[in-house]
């Protein structure tokens, strides 16, 4: 801990501002009408956050706390706070223009951060992730590298084989999927004899040396299908483990006409364990990038594509408007009517996502919320 500055003691209300990192958090205070009190750095543990939390009481009546990144470094601190009852708010990171206008340093982002908690231009509730909706999130993290790295090892087998040897390639040339991965799986190679073992060896031998490019090849691709079945071993735990949770989280939203588990998941990500920090279907809107911006210039009157927000969030709403114009007669007679006025199929799309996070917003408030009570 290392102290900047010498706080000035007051007893007048305070608002104080954090910048976080990842070995360090540095907290600055300022009082009711902007004056800056002092700053200082605290340690990202438990006893760090303790001391951060009583060196600003002791400087005044606090009355908000504003947090650059409780999404990340300073997740800790942001439970620990709430936990004390403090009223925090999310603060964006300051844009380009007004970080060239001031300076750049960790007390300059700090007295930022505590501006703009202050004045009411941060006003975001961070996410409590502390409940069913986290064990989703940290899941899902699994859950997608598991996924990719899956991908990675089947273009990497199926880019060996294209340069593997002719008798060889012509043996897996033709195979795809499932049989492909299994017929790798099963190679074995020729090696020559082990070597003799050192009597100072801390470690079993090794096996023989690989005898040609036809051994190192079957060995590579015997090695990268056993890491697919292992992966996809994996990712199914993890889609039983998704499953059951979101299911019991959140079963009016899974119910919804082409919503399945990971749609459902990523929205509930979106939302967090407490709902009750967006106001309205509005809000949820603009948080996935779907609310229509105004564009009109003139005798122009129209709306453009969204593109602030959650894409992750946005491509769940795509994806669920795309099974629904497919599947669902309901949304395509909506859609039709909708071309019928003249608007093209860019604006369907949407306006029906729109509407599909007006719906799926009332059902993920009234599933939390009823999660909420149950625990």
């Amino acid at each position: 801990m290392s102290i900047v500055t010498q706080p000035l003691k007051i007893d007048n209300p305070i608002a104080a501002g954090v910048d976080t990192h990842a070995e360090v958090n540095v907290a600055a205070v300022i009082d009711h009408v902007g004056r800056e009190l002092g700053h200082q750095s605290f340690a990202t543990t438990p006893a760090g956050h303790r001391a951060l939390h009583a060196w600003i009481d002791s400087l005044g009546t606090l009355t908000v706390v504003g947090i650059e990144g409780t999404g990340v470094y300073g997740a800790g601190l942001a439970r620990h706070l709430t936990a004390g009852s403090v009223h925090i708010v999310e603060v964006d990171r300051p844009d380009r223009k007004s970080r060239r206008l001031a300076g750049k340093s960790d007390p300059i982002d700090a007295y930022a951060a505590a501006r703009a908690a202050l004045s009411g231009r941060a006003s975001g509730t961070p996410k409590s992730r502390d409940g069913n909706v986290e064990m989703i999130r940290v899941l899902r993290v699994a859950r997608s590298s598991a996924i990719k790295a899956r991908a990675v090892a089947i273009t990497q087998i199926k880019a060996v084989i294209k340069t593997a040897p002719d008798a060889l390639r012509s043996e897996l040339r033709d195979l795809d999927g499932a049989t492909l991965i299994t017929r790798c799986a099963g190679l074995r190679c020729n090696r020559g004899p082990a070597p003799t073992p050192s009597p100072f060896a801390k470690r079993s031998p090794r096996p023989g040396r690989l005898d040609d490019v036809t051994a190192a090849t079957k060995r590579t691709l015997a090695s990268l299908a056993r890491r697919v079945h292992h992966l996809s071993d994996d990712i199914g735990e993890l889609d039983d483990d998704l499953n059951q949770l979101v299911a019991e989280t959140a079963p009016t939203l899974v119910a919804m006409f082409g919503v399945g588990t990971d749609v459902a998941g990523q929205l509930l990500i979106t939302v967090g364990d407490n709902p009750d920090r967006l106001h309205s279907s509005a809000a949820f809107a603009h948080l996935c990038g779907v609310a229509p911006i105004p564009a009109s210039s003139g005798k122009t009157n129209r709306h453009r594509l969204n593109r602030g927000g959650d894409r992750h969030a946005n491509r769940a709403l795509y994806t669920i408007t795309m099974s629904r114009l497919r599947y669902d007669p309901r949304t395509q007679l909506y859609r039709d009517r909708i071309l019928a006025t003249g608007k093209t199929n860019k604006d369907a799309i949407r306006i029906l996502k729109r509407a599909i996070a007006r719906e799926a917003y009332q059902a993920i408030k009234t599933d939390l919320i009823t999660t909420n009570i149950g625990t």
